[in-house]
């Protein structure tokens, strides 16, 4: 896997939400570009230097400090769309070639370059911004069913980027919770939440909401244990 092209954002109106400005228009940079932890949602501050995000509720920090999306999912939605879509144009910081990047398990790390170490946490949920940017009614819903949401990272060693590097796995953690996994069970399959359980490495807000959503089942699956376990004291 490698580093297609890095992608920075132009700040653009936004006429899709009730915000100003957006940061989603983003453009091939010759680099190198310096990639550094942001710090925590809310500011606006995102991984690469020279890009920010604009709807600081929901985008932005160290969570969601950049955005890898394949090469591979852009072609499929070229066919799809019947139009060209150049790197950048879904918002991704980072357009890879080479691999599966929705396969990605949640906590694996990336080294890319020299130094830059980053870490899958989560995928993207699209929202009415990206589906203004395509001037595609219905596409929240089309993409959400392809399954092709490509994954936020954190940066877990600061360095820099440029197209041409190469992307090496250096940690796949001990379970197989996915990128696409993820994001079926946040938006169209929320039955398979609980299998969420073992990725410690998804951000401490989706967490918290995965433990809110599976605590009944899980309570109800210690109590049927308890009643039916035959060592129990009565």
């Amino acid at each position: 896997m490698r580093v297609l092209s890095v992608n920075v954002g132009r700040p653009r109106p936004n006429p899709w939400k009730q915000l100003a400005t957006t940061g989603i228009d983003k453009v091939p940079v010759a680099g190198p570009v310096a990639v550094t932890a942001p710090g925590p949602k809310g500011t606006g501050a995102v991984g690469l230097a020279g890009d920010r995000a604009y709807d600081v509720a929901h985008h932005g920090g160290a969570d969601q400090a950049v955005y890898a999306y394949a090469r591979e999912d852009l072609d499929h939605w070229e066919t799809v769309l019947g139009r060209p879509l150049p790197a950048g144009l879904f918002g991704e910081n980072l357009t890879t070639t080479g691999a599966d990047v929705n396969a990605a398990l949640i906590g694996e790390r990336w080294r890319i370059g020299a130094t830059l170490t980053l870490e899958v946490s989560c995928p993207r949920i699209p929202c009415l911004t990206f589906q203004g940017r395509l001037e595609r009614p219905g596409w929240i819903r089309e993409f959400t069913r392809a399954v092709r949401p490509g994954p936020y990272l954190r940066v877990v060693e600061p360095g820099a980027v440029r197209a041409g590097d190469r992307i090496e796995v250096v940690h796949r953690p001990d379970h197989e919770v996915t990128v696409a996994l993820v994001f079926r069970a946040l938006t169209l399959r929320p039955e398979l939440l609980p299998q969420l359980l073992p990725a410690q490495a998804l951000p401490e807000e989706l967490k918290e909401t995965l433990l809110r959503r599976t605590a009944p089942a899980e309570d109800a699956r210690e109590t049927a244990r308890r009643d039916t376990d035959p060592g129990r004291e009565v």
